[in-house]
C-alpha cells in the first residue's frame, strides 16, 4: 500500500515508528508536512497539491494533527477524504475530540463515566459554580489548553474564586471540575486501535505535581487494566469516532472516568512502557480496513 502520513516532524519518535513500522510491513510510506499541502476545491476533480505537484493517490493517510493547527490539518485531512483516500481518523472526529466541551458533552450523553464538571464564561454567581463540582479542592481548565497548559488545581474556595476571576478577566473560556484526590496524581493512558485496546500504562505526576503529563515529569508503567476501564475507553473512543486515539482515565471511587480523548496520541511513551508494537498495530488496521471511500462521515459535519 501507498500510505502517507500527515506531520510537521519526520524527526519526531512517532512520525518515525509509524515510517519504520509501515517499511517493514512492506508499504510505501511518504511523511507530508500538513501546513505545505495546499487544496484545488473548485474543480470537478478535488485534489491536494504539495510543492508544486499534485500528490500521489494514496490508499491511506494516518493524521498527526498537531492542536496549534487544528483547523487547517482538519481541512487537509477532509480533501483527502473528499478524494476517496481512506483516513485513520477522520476529520469530523478529530476537530470533536478537540473540542474539549464538545467533546465532553457527546460522552455524557452516551453515559461514559466523567467528573463532575462546569462550563462558563461569565458566571454571575462564582461560589455557586464551585458548589455545583462538588466544592473545593477543584481544577480550573482552559478550555483550548493542551498538555497540561492551563491547567490549575485551587485548594480552597477562595484561592477558586480568584482563580475563576482571573480567567473570567481575559474573557477566557474555562472548565471547573471536580479534583479526583482518590487517583493520586496518576492517570491511566489507554491506547486504543480499531475499537480495541492494545496497550495502556499508568502515569504518576512528579512529586508536587498533580498533572500527570510524561513532558512535566511524569513517570510510565505497565498497568493491568480492569474490564470497567476497558469498556470506558473503548466506549470513549467509539462516541468520538476515532479509530486511533488515547484515551486519558482517571481511578475515581464510583468507577473510571475521563478526562480526555487525544486524537494524535504519542507513541514514544506507550511503546516504552508496555514494549509493544503500537505503531505496527495501527498499519495492521489499516490493512484490513483502508478501501477506497471507507469514510463514515464523507467529510461531512
Amino acid at each position: 500500500m501507498k500510505i502517507a502520513v500527515l506531520s510537521r516532524g519526520p524527526g519526531l519518535y512517532s512520525t518515525r515508528r509509524l515510517v519504520e513500522a509501515g517499511v517493514a510491513r512492506g508499504h510505501e510510506v511518504d511523511v507530508i508536512d500538513t501546513l505545505h499541502c495546499y487544496m484545488d476545491i473548485t474543480s470537478n476533480r478535488p485534489a491536494v497539491r504539495y510543492k508544486g505537484e499534485p500528490l500521489p493517490e494514496y490508499d491511506a493517510v494516518i493524521p498527526r494533527i498537531g492542536s496549534s493547527i487544528t483547523f487547517y490539518g482538519t481541512s487537509v485531512v477532509r480533501q483527502f477524504e473528499m478524494m476517496g483516500t481512506f483516513a485513520v481518523n477522520e476529520s469530523v472526529a478529530i476537530s470533536r475530540s478537540r473540542d474539549k466541551l464538545r467533546s465532553m458533552q457527546l460522552l455524557s450523553r452516551k453515559g461514559v463515566g466523567l467528573p463532575r464538571t462546569g462550563f462558563a464564561h461569565s458566571p454571575d454567581n462564582v461560589k455557586d459554580l464551585i458548589k455545583m463540582v462538588g466544592g473545593a479542592p477543584l481544577v480550573v481548565k482552559l478550555l483550548e489548553g493542551t498538555q497540561g497548559i492551563g491547567v490549575v488545581l485551587a485548594e480552597t474556595s477562595k484561592a477558586a474564586e480568584s482563580i475563576i476571576e482571573a480567567f473570567m478577566g481575559l474573557k477566557a473560556n474555562i472548565l471547573v471540575q471536580e479534583y479526583i484526590k482518590e487517583a493520586g496524581g496518576a492517570d491511566i493512558r489507554c491506547f486504543v486501535v480499531g475499537g480495541k485496546v492494545v496497550a495502556a500504562m499508568k502515569r504518576q505526576a512528579a512529586e508536587g505535581e498533580f498533572r500527570s503529563n510524561l513532558h512535566r515529569g511524569g513517570q510510565a508503567t505497565l498497568v493491568k487494566l480492569s474490564a470497567k476501564e476497558r469498556a470506558t475507553a473503548v466506549n470513549a473512543a467509539k462516541v468520538m469516532g476515532l479509530n486511533v486515539c488515547g484515551v486519558d482515565i482517571l481511578q475515581a471511587k464510583d468507577g473510571p472516568v475521563v478526562m480526555e480523548v487525544n486524537s494524535s496520541p504519542g507513541l514514544e511513551g506507550i511503546e516504552n512502557a508496555t514494549g509493544k508494537d503500537v505503531a505496527g498495530m495501527i498499519f495492521e488496521f489499516i490493512e484490513k480496513n483502508a478501501r477506497p471511500n471507507n469514510t463514515r462521515t464523507k467529510g461531512q459535519g
